[in-house]
């Protein structure tokens, strides 16, 4: 196995055995056993067959006399983009569709309740060109664009909710978005991108605006959800708002290199899921990315993301990432009960003192 493709388990768990691994498992994961699901016989053919990752945990939480286990399944996907980038636009994003829907049927067979997908998943990550015009028609309707309603569909076959990160085009004005679809197949909001990047070839702003709809949580069947894309994850009041509004379940799409941040990717989400009290989940793409800049002939760029999704518990506690460089699907069986008995063990709500940071930061504020 070449060294990109190893994860810190796989490392770990050549060299350390028995005890020794235990002790390393409650230091770094949190809990000395990764309480690995049983998955079906058919789900794990399918995906050994199809060189798809599958990959189940679960986080269990005590038993409580005035309310009922709220058991809910949660699905990571993470993929790589099929056809190369100078591939016209249509085989592209169908080559993709037909994968995430195999993707999305060995989820449904696991009983996943809410999918999520990556950040802008019906497209490649072009934004390292500099280059706009050239990609607008991957550029979608949040309401009826192909990807949403080719997704809403399989919201409805498998009463599912599912996470959909787009490129929203709206009149003409473009949002990193992520579409919430419900189990019916229908839309029930939308949430655009806080925090915009601009760090060496990833200048976002470019494109597109930094979202204008707040920190919004989303009230599905299953449980409260948000969304916070990519970059935002960089930025801890905007973990800290979706709490304050009632998140249970944050989920962080996102189309990150190694060169851009793996090295704290496993510890930013852990913190907001320790320092809010719900839990969170990671999704990055996979593969390489090579991309010709047509504006300036002979010049191409190439791009590698390191996948390695994975979720924490509001206790800190979390799963081993998925794979570095493979296509996969993580699902992750949760009690939500375990949000609020994590709060009230810890009590950081009760003693947050956000008043007194309001009045300081509207201060700092004045002064600029």
């Amino acid at each position: 196995m070449e060294n990109r493709e190893r994860s810190i388990k796989n490392i770990i768990e050549d060299k350390l055995t028995g005890d020794q691994l235990k002790e390393f498992n409650r230091i770094y994961y949190g809990r000395e056993d990764h309480c690995t699901l049983k998955l079906n016989d058919e789900a794990i053919r399918k995906s050994e067959e199809d060189g798809i990752q599958l990959a189940g945990y679960s986080f269990k939480a005590a038993n409580e006399d005035t309310r009922p286990p709220r058991v809910v399944k949660l699905g990571l996907v993470q993929h790589s983009i099929v056809l190369t980038t100078d591939n016209p636009v249509h085989s592209q994003r169908n080559a993709i569709f037909y994968k995430v829907k195999n993707l999305i049927e060995i989820a449904a067979s696991e009983g996943v309740n809410i999918l999520c997908l990556q950040e802008t998943w019906a497209m490649p990550f072009f934004l390292c060109t500099g280059e706009k015009e050239a990609w607008s028609e991957f550029a979608e309707s949040a309401t009826n664009g192909l990807s949403v309603l080719f997704l809403a569909e399989l919201a409805k076959k498998h009463g599912m909710v599912i996470i959909s990160p787009i490129l929203e085009d709206d009149n003409g004005t473009w949002w990193n978005t992520a579409v919430v679809i419900n189990e019916e197949g229908r839309i029930l909001g939308k949430h655009r991108k806080n925090h915009l990047p601009s760090v060496g070839s990833f200048s976002e702003t470019a494109y597109y605006s930094p979202g204008d709809l707040g920190h919004a949580v989303f009230d599905t069947k299953y449980g409260r959800i948000a969304v916070n894309i990519c970059y935002g994850r960089h930025h801890a009041l905007n973990w800290l708002m979706f709490g304050l509004n009632g998140a249970e379940v944050v989920f962080n799409p996102s189309a990150t290199v190694a060169e851009f941040g793996e090295s704290f990717w496993g510890i930013e989400a852990r913190n907001a899921a320790v320092a809010n009290g719900y839990f969170t989940c990671s999704i990055n793409r996979v593969g390489t990315e090579e991309f010709t800049i047509k504006t300036e002939p002979g010049k191409s760029i190439s791009r590698n993301f390191y996948g390695s999704s994975y979720v924490t518990a509001p206790n800190g506690c979390r799963t081993p990432s998925l794979s570095r460089v493979t296509d996969g699907i993580l699902v992750a069986e949760v009690n939500l009960n375990l949000c609020r008995q994590v709060k009230d063990q810890w009590g950081f709500n009760m003693t947050s003192r956000l008043n007194e940071y309001a009045e300081e930061l509207n201060q700092v504020l004045l002064q600029k």
